[in-house]
């Protein structure tokens, strides 16, 4: 009778543990989150003035992507080039651009 005692005890403390380990994992994941699941589009009252305001300092191309309150900026425009390089335009609450980053991840700042 006494092992399997230890056996119930084993699967309690196993299912226990795994309670526990599966709580630690939903809690960090839930903390570190996931960028595009926080990306907002820029509201359509606006987006008109940050497309203009981006497709001015590209110089052309084609809006591909856009959100609001970025972690660099109030806005960024994502711009795809004629030759298909992407350049995020970051633009603050005036439209006025405040950074770009390209394909490379250079800052143009």
């Amino acid at each position: 009778m006494k092992p399997k005692l230890s056996r119930q005890r084993f699967a309690l403390i196993a299912a226990s543990a795994a309670v526990v380990t599966a709580g630690t994992v939903g809690a960090a994941a839930a903390v570190s989150g996931d960028d595009d699941a926080e990306d907002r589009p820029i509201p359509a009252s606006v987006v008109e003035k940050a497309e203009e305001a981006a497709l001015a300092e590209t110089g052309g191309g084609t809006v591909t992507e856009t959100e609001v309150d970025d972690e660099e900026s109030k806005y960024e425009v994502e711009v795809t080039l004629d030759d298909g390089s992407q350049v995020d335009v970051q633009l603050d609450e005036e439209f006025q651009v405040v950074g770009t980053e390209g394909d490379s991840g250079a800052d143009d700042d």
